[in-house]
């Protein structure tokens, strides 16, 4: 089943039977009436908000502006008054600038100057233009005015804008589209939805992010709507040369960001939204996860195996069967008699355990949840005042309002049991769109009402964020329950800011080479939209992969974020209701498992060795992650984000950076002997053999079982740690820096106890490295930060690409003698306080 919606032919227009209120007769009656709404002559300007200016229309349209830094403008649109509402997607909201704000006028336009922005609104209309200020050229300018439109029936059900689409212009980012990178040409919508084995064309998906980029040469700016209502957004779908954006309901709120870079772009979207939260150390291993492990025995079986194998992994997941009747923060005493007892014997042998909670409660009289939540008044209620009930995996369940602050609270509460007493390590937020089942229009009735803070409203505001509120509460429960651990938790459907609490994955994907295509899109579409803690069901979740498929998916998702295998089991077809001893029964004949070593040798061994480099890899993303929650910087990049300087980088969209100096090339085809790489302006060697490569052309590699290509700039420091079993036994001795020769480059080492928030009061080392080279001298400075006195003791060098033999080696100015040869590479050891490392050519 897949959930395909095609493009309205008139998406502008009123439905059937609503007509303008100009064609309507005084005494004939019509299915609606719809006035439009669009601002005329400018009939007044208020200055009296520091930093702001509010534009008045004889129309009852206004619109507000707000400086909110040189580079950063706030529009805002109203239809008689600005509505007051919470923000859910907002980290911090920079105050306007009233330092940043000229302002002057002629006859026919307003003009707002930042000092690196010059926005120029028409009198007549309210028409906005934005160009550089240092350059003149045009940025972003409006194809039409700003128009709502009301119905008698509806309200205010329209608020539109729409602007130029420049001939080359390319438009990135909203989140989880499962289509090309650039959107240009594309209409979708943002209406999170349970969207079981989605594909390519499948609009729209699991969760709304109402951010993208736009693309010009040189030039990249952002548009952030900040409106929760079903939005749309149409990139030049009609090839008009115009782009639009538009809303059903609340207001025309949106924040303009310029770059002129892309990282830029991005960094200003993280100060606004947020960034992830720097996870413990164990979420970034390896994932383990099937619809369900269903005993205990199960459990310790597949972790017995794991270790058998020495094949590392850090988590394995429970699904919905580990519930009583699928009854949240409960346990099925007959398959789960000790879980407690479970999960202690699993963390000593270093597993965590994480469990799924769906919002869709269980209404069964003596339930404890239910039974409270009926107390607390926390659940959904209709418009007539009912609570609102329907099927998901219990016939009959009920859901909470996540828009209360109290009921927010009273859910965070109910994760003591399975946190603080039963040893789960962190949890699986699912079916929070929300879904319902049986409906074919997948989730609640428009008039379900919700609270929203105190300020009352129905489905149609409160639906994009309901996932994104379920995790908030989540999250904000275990930070109470356990202030000195960090957080894990995973969350389907969300909204912009939810990377603030929660990781995300992409969904219930089919297991297929288009899929696997599909995976490695939506995760770089996701990380630059904001969500930097993404993956997706690895070897696909619907159906079975081949071992082929399979390895080159492991492969791939070494290098997401979130590394999690997933898959549907013996469960048929996603049924509403599991026939369990059906299930049971298939299981017995055939498990449909993928797990590491389901699909048996070579397999196994490619497996192995893909998981084992993320291992390896750790310290470099752990350092990204880091500079992530610092900086801004997406922790997965397309290549044109990494690439500013090359303008072909754009154009392709399989390659993507995985942190800052490494680049990434999955094998997306079956039966691929090579494979003909873009790589960008600059200079690149092959990680894996040390090979050098020109960059600003294509190369044709030979393709390898064991691996796919990957690459390093030139100058890149990238530190490494040992293949290990678990994050748990991550106390190395001896960290690898990766050397790559370059004229300049450096690179990054963050380290601190992988769990707790001591780092926030300085309990962490940071290494940052600068790398100076030319022919014949090559100079490593470091710079150390943080007081952390754990970790690794030693720094063992490995220089990549020397263009020549040096005669002195020296650090902090003493000559070292004990050098080494490896693979190609110069070997050399020194402490991890260590201030310069200098290799110079003899004459």
């Amino acid at each position: 089943m897949k959930n395909r919606q095609k493009r309205p032919s008139a998406p502008y227009e009123a439905g059937v039977g609503v007509i303008p209120v100009a064609d309507t007769e005084p005494t004939s009656r019509y299915h609606d009436v719809f006035t439009p709404l669009v601002p005329g002559i400018c009939t007044a300007v208020d200055s009296h908000l520091p930093g702001s200016l509010i534009f008045a229309t004889a129309e009852d349209v206004f619109l507000r502006v707000d400086v909110l830094g040189e580079k950063m403008l706030r529009f805002r649109y109203a239809v008689r008054s600005f509505r007051p509402a919470a923000s859910y997607a907002l980290a911090s909201l920079p105050s306007a600038r009233k330092d940043l704000l000229t302002h002057r006028e002629d006859a026919n336009h307003h003009y707002l100057d930042t000092g690196k922005l010059i926005c120029r609104i028409s009198k007549e209309q309210l028409r906005i233009e934005i160009t550089d200020a240092a350059t003149g050229k045009v940025i972003l300018s409006d194809a039409a005015p700003f128009y709502a439109r009301e119905t008698i029936r509806h309200g205010l059900e329209h608020l539109r804008m729409s602007w130029q689409a420049m001939p080359d212009e390319q438009y990135l980012g909203l989140g989880d589209k499962s289509c090309a990178l650039n959107l240009r040409h594309r209409y979708l919508q943002l209406w999170n939805t349970d969207a079981f084995g989605f594909g390519a064309d499948t609009d729209p998906l699991y969760r709304s992010v109402p951010f993208y980029y736009g693309l010009l040469a040189e030039r990249a700016y952002g548009i952030f709507l900040h409106n929760t209502w079903r939005t749309h957004f149409d990139f030049d779908s009609r090839r008009d040369g115009v782009s639009s954006m538009w809303a059903e309901g609340g207001e025309m709120d949106f924040f303009f960001m310029y770059g002129p870079s892309l990282d830029e772009v991005a960094q200003a979207y993280h100060r606004l939204t947020g960034t992830a939260a720097l996870p413990p150390l164990w979420a970034l291993g390896f994932h383990q996860c099937r619809w369900s492990y269903r005993t205990e025995g199960w459990v310790r079986e597949l972790a017995a195996t794991f270790r058998s194998l020495q094949i590392p992994c850090d988590a394995i997941y429970l699904d919905i069967d580990y519930m009583h009747a699928y009854q949240c923060f409960t346990w099925n005493g007959e398959s789960f008699p000790d879980p407690a007892t479970l999960a202690a014997d699993l963390r000593e042998q270093g597993f965590r355990l994480v469990s799924m909670i769906d919002p869709g409660i269980s209404a069964s009289p003596g339930y404890f949840v239910y039974e409270q939540g009926r107390e607390l008044d926390a659940f959904c209620r209709r418009s007539s005042g009912e609570v609102m009930t329907g099927p998901v995996w219990p016939n009959r369940c009920v859901w909470p309002d996540f828009t209360k602050p109290e009921v927010r609270m009273w859910w965070g509460g109910l994760y003591r049991g399975l946190y603080l007493e039963d040893g789960i390590s962190g949890f699986w937020n699912d079916m929070n769109e929300p879904a319902v089942f049986k409906v074919d229009t997948l989730t609640f009735p428009d008039e379900v009402m919700h609270h929203l803070d105190g300020r009352p409203g129905n489905h149609r505001e409160a639906h994009n964020i309901y996932g994104l509120l379920m995790a908030r509460a989540s999250y904000e429960g275990m930070r109470e329950l356990d202030p000195q651990r960090r957080p894990f938790l995973l969350s389907r459907a969300t909204f912009s800011g939810g990377q603030r609490y929660a990781a995300i994955w992409t969904g219930d994907n089919v297991a297929s080479w288009e899929h696997l295509r599909i995976a490695n899109l939506q995760c770089q579409r996701l990380s630059i939209s904001g969500f930097s803690f993404v993956g997706t069901d690895v070897g696909g979740f619907v159906d079975m992969p081949s071992g082929e498929l399979f390895t080159r998916w492991v492969q791939l998702g070494a290098f997401h974020p979130l590394f999690r295998i997933h898959s549907m089991g013996n469960n048929a077809g996603g049924a509403i209701e599991a026939d369990a001893a059906a299930v049971a029964s298939a299981e017995t004949k055939h498990r449909l498992d993928q797990e590491p070593w389901a699909f048996g040798q070579p397999y196994t061994d490619r497996v192995r060795e893909a998981i084992n480099l993320r291992y390896r890899l750790l310290p470099y993303l752990y350092t990204a992650f880091y500079e992530h929650a610092q900086e801004g910087l997406p922790v997965i990049r397309s290549l044109a984000f990494g690439a500013a300087a090359d303008p072909q980088a754009g154009n392709h969209e399989n390659i993507f950076f995985f942190g800052k100096e490494l680049l990434v090339s999955p094998v997306l085809q079956p039966g691929q002997q090579t494979q003909r790489i873009y790589l960008p302006v600059g200079e690149w060697y092959d990680f894996h053999t040390g090979k050098h490569y020109e960059g600003g052309k294509h190369h044709r590699l030979r393709l390898h079982d064991e691996y796919i290509p990957l690459f390093a700039r030139a100058g890149a420091v990238i530190p490494m740690g040992p293949v290990m079993q678990h994050t748990a036994a991550f106390e190395p001795d001896t960290i690898d820096l990766q050397v790559f020769f370059g004229e300049k480059g450096g690179g990054a080492c963050y380290c601190d106890s992988g769990e707790g928030y001591g780092y926030l009061e300085g309990d962490f080392r940071l290494h940052t490295f600068t790398l100076t080279a030319d022919k014949r001298h090559l100079r490593l400075v470091q710079t150390l930060q943080g007081a952390y006195t754990g970790g690794a003791s030693v720094f063992r060098l490995l220089l990549r690409g020397l263009p020549f033999v040096p005669d002195a080696v020296t650090m902090d100015g003493v000559s070292l003698q004990e050098i080494e040869e490896e693979a190609g590479a110069l070997v050399l050891y020194v402490p991890v306080d260590f201030s310069s490392v200098e290799l110079t050519a003899g004459f």
